[in-house]
């Protein structure tokens, strides 16, 4: 019989919570966190419940603005970015560096928040924050090259990003856009890391960094945010529907954007044999439970080798492990090693397990649906924020599994017969951030890749975002404005000479790095 599980000593929300109003006081309340604007912590907006996916438990809710209040806030950042664009870069480079001093000090309880708020195991949470500090840092150091000729932009940058990687996605963002001589605005995610960027925008806003920090609906606080004549740029991490309506806007204000959209990356298997490599990747690729952009939830193989494919793919479907992310039997027990814990909230795993048994209805076939393990949770726990792994052969064009990214621990699966095939149908969202083709003769994979629609594309091997001086972008609708990674970040929050075209997505053209 499994042992009964407890929650590792030291790791229940009161002792985040406790820990956050110990670390930065001006920043949190007894009940509540404050929005970050005008150079100090407001208590301002009005906080709505929240709960955690990991057990349905209570966690702080965002503290929502209302229109004019984020108008305020924006002619503020305003004022800061006019005063910051003047400071020598060493001053900021100083800044920076202290910032991400502290924000290593702090990087188990930021991990701990992470945890909590959006559900991310031990392992990714801290590699959240790890990969937030250590880019930058990669910045830090190589800024002068890449910001030589350049000044930073007449207005302040403003962040809206998804929940899925508060740290290493738009702390990151945030702190290369200061870096570059820019005040930076941000909207907190929705659906969680609110109390984790409370916390790293205290310790940034402490060493004289002029970050604003607020939330609030995003329909709502759009005008403010994407609209208003202070803002210089535009960054978005998010889904196709927001993006395009922000898309809209800042073309129409010819607004300097970046706007990172979802795309369905899709892997390709073709004339290949190599089994044993694809068993391997395949737990990897369900990190964090597929909710990122570069998943890969997509397989697209080749009839013939379908049987070769499933014997490969089901035992390493099978070996996903999935639980309480802060569960152990013994209190000096370490932290469970999770694949995933759960999604994002338990309204995303029922629109999911929705999605799945309607595309059923119409005609796919249910090839693996996994369960969850009552031994990986606590007893009588909530997890309703749970899904184990599923995979579909053949989704019918009608459902949002077909053509759309699921974010979830969804796979499905394509057989094409032709080279035709193929290509359609790893392709079939228009455009991707990545994609992958596994195929053992060089010259086929040499002949097809450029034909895939992807900004990344892999040989037998997933492709991520990135790291420091590796560039990213997408094609088609996944990505619109400038590409960013290595200088490509710092020279879309900059400006160059007069006439330059950055390269990116724009309505006008298309360039290449």
């Amino acid at each position: 019989m499994a042992p009964t599980l407890a929650l590792k000593p030291g790791t229940a929300w009161s002792d985040a919570w406790r820990r956050s109003l110990a670390a930065a006081p001006e920043a949190f309340r007894d009940d509540r966190v404050l929005n970050l604007w005008a150079g100090s912590w407001q208590p301002d907006g009005r906080s709505l419940p929240a709960t955690s996916p990991v057990d349905g438990s209570p966690v702080a809710g965002p503290p929502r603005l209302d229109p004019q209040t984020a108008g305020a806030a924006v002619r503020a950042c305003l004022d800061e970015h006019r005063a910051w664009r003047h400071v020598p870069l060493p001053e900021r480079r100083a800044r920076v560096t202290a910032a991400l001093d502290a924000l290593t000090e702090h990087r188990d309880l930021l991990s701990l928040l992470l945890v909590w708020e959006i559900g991310k195991p031990w392992h990714l949470a801290r590699a959240d924050v790890d990969r937030a500090v250590d880019g930058v840092r990669w910045y830090v150091e190589h800024i002068e090259t890449m910001a030589e000729g350049r000044s930073p932009l007449a207005g302040p940058v403003s962040n809206i990003a998804s929940w899925n990687y508060p740290m290493s996605v738009l702390v990151h963002a945030m702190l290369v856009q200061a870096l570059a001589g820019n005040a930076v605005i941000a909207k907190t995610p929705t659906d969680g890391g609110l109390a984790c960027l409370t916390l790293a925008g205290a310790l940034i806003r402490r060493e004289g960094i002029p970050v604003t920090l607020v939330s609030g609906s995003g329909a709502e606080l759009s005008e403010a945010l994407v609209r208003s004549p202070e803002i210089g740029c535009v960054s978005f991490v998010g889904g196709r529907d927001t993006g395009a309506r922000i898309a809209t806007a800042v073309t129409d204000l010819g607004k300097r954007h970046i706007l990172e959209q979802e795309g369905l990356n899709t892997w390709g298997i073709w004339e290949h044999t190599d089994w044993s490599a694809l068993t391997a990747v395949i737990p990897k690729l369900f990190d964090y439970g597929k909710q990122r952009c570069t998943a890969y939830p997509r397989f697209v193989v080749q009839r013939t080798a379908f049987d070769a494919f499933l014997a490969a793919y089901l035992p390493a479907v099978a070996s996903i492990r999935t639980g309480h992310p802060l569960a152990v039997a013994h209190p000096e027990d370490p932290l469970p090693e999770l694949d995933f814990g759960p999604l994002i909230n338990a309204a995303k795993a029922k629109e999911l397990t929705d999605h799945a048994a309607e595309a059923i209805e119409r005609g796919a076939v249910p090839l693996y649906r996994g369960t969850l393990d009552p031994a990986r949770f606590l007893e009588g726990q909530d997890t309703s924020a749970y899904m184990a792994p599923l995979t579909l052969l053949s989704p019918p064009a009608s459902s949002p599994l077909y053509h759309a990214e699921p974010f979830g621990p969804v796979d499905t699966i394509v057989l094409v017969d032709t080279e035709a095939e193929l290509l359609a149908a790893m392709n079939a969202s228009g455009g991707a951030l990545v994609a992958t083709l596994s195929t053992d003769d060089p010259a086929t994979f040499a002949r097809l890749a450029p034909q895939i629609r992807a900004f990344k594309l892999g040989h037998g091997k997933p492709r991520s975002r990135g790291d420091r001086e590796e560039l990213f972008g997408g094609f088609g609708a996944s990505w619109r404005g400038a590409f960013v990674g290595g200088e490509l970040l710092v020279h879309a929050v900059t400006d160059g000479r007069d006439g330059e075209r950055l390269p990116g997505n724009f309505p006008e053209y298309q360039l290449m790095p």
